[in-house]
């Protein structure tokens, strides 16, 4: 099957970005089957991530049935491109891929503490595609199931789905008061978020707006389930009554080697308190990066611990693994109920 590549920019009038310059940014890049006979080209430039190549602005597939919609949010200070090795197998299982960049939280632009802290932001990012699918579907219009919307995100991605499933949060990892003497101040892209959340509430505007947002419902109805990816322990912030409440299933993977998001302390602990969760550990020394493409000679020399895994892994093979048990999982959701 051709693998169709198209992507572009929807702008938030609703949130601003984190200059209080115009609105949020929401870059967005959709995965889908392209029609026969479609030429499949490199994607230029240089890249961190082996890319596979793909039919830029090609026309779709024409199918039977509609295509499955599957959202994808990426790790935190990660990007869309992140999740192409997801995206590219579930189009080969006939579903379309939707992922966004979260501004100020991507590596697809500059870093910024607001955008780490305040990680609520990233679900209405996803509910926002969902709200104005006329501007990016083009001649994708009518081929797409929207009565068939799954979510799909890896760590910080993966609390971004808790979100859209109803997850609320209580509060943000990083906030003084939640600090353990000695512990992180901040995750390994921004190892000193917490020193900067005091004066960014008493400068900024739009970071004290979002902030007493924290604990808003993002819940998006519109989204029957979810495949969450090495969830870290930014989901202990959430409301337990509101993880209690979730009535939409959730297939929660882990790696068994996942000293990031340690599988106790952040994955059981999520499944534990969820009524329609599957809990899956992937065994074989697997670490938190399994969930990333694997790596260029160029991303190998700037993070190797990204994209290094344990003697005798194929990232690809477990790739395969992961987009396999996402299939059936998806697939089972939509099946009919014998009655």
């Amino acid at each position: 099957m051709k693998l169709g590549f198209r992507e572009g920019v929807l702008h938030d009038e609703t949130r601003p970005d984190w200059n209080e310059t115009g609105p949020r940014p929401v870059r967005w890049s959709v995965w889908y089957p392209a029609a026969e006979g479609s030429i499949e080209t490199e994607i230029p430039g240089r890249s961190w991530f082996r890319r596979p190549a793909v039919a830029r602005d090609a026309p779709v597939q024409p199918a039977t049935k509609l295509y499955s919609l599957v959202l994808l949010s990426h790790g935190t200070g990660g990007s869309a491109a992140g999740l192409e090795w997801l995206a590219r197998r579930l189009v080969d299982r006939g579903f379309i891929a939707l992922g966004v960049d979260h501004h100020g939280n991507t590596g697809g632009e500059a870093y910024r503490a607001e955008g780490f802290a305040c990680l609520w932001e990233r679900a209405p990012d996803l509910s926002l595609m969902l709200d104005r699918q006329k501007d990016w579907q083009g001649d994708l219009a009518g081929h797409i199931d929207t009565r068939s919307v799954f979510a799909a995100g890896f760590s910080a991605g993966a609390y971004t789905v808790m979100l859209l499933l109803g997850a609320v949060a209580q509060f943000s990892q990083f906030e003084q008061s939640r600090l353990k003497p000695g512990g992180p101040r901040g995750p390994r892209e921004f190892p000193d978020l917490a020193d900067h959340i005091p004066s960014l509430l008493r400068t900024s505007t739009a970071f004290r707006d979002s902030w007493s947002r924290m604990s808003r419902s993002y819940r998006d109805d519109r989204i029957k389930a979810a495949l969450v990816c090495a969830p870290g322990r930014s989901v202990r912030g959430f409301s337990e009554e509101s993880l209690r409440a979730i009535d939409k299933p959730a297939l929660i993977l882990v790696g068994d080697a996942d000293d990031t998001a340690p599988v106790e302390e952040c994955s059981k602990w999520l499944h534990a308190r969820l009524d329609r969760s599957t809990f899956k550990i992937l065994q074989g020394g697997l670490g938190h990066y399994i969930f990333l493409p694997e790596g260029t000679a160029l991303g190998l020399s700037f993070a190797e611990q990204l994209f290094t895994d344990a003697a005798g892994v194929e990232r690809a093979d477990v790739h395969q693994e992961i987009a396999e048990l996402s299939d059936v999982f998806f697939r089972g959701i939509d099946a009919p109920v014998d009655t």
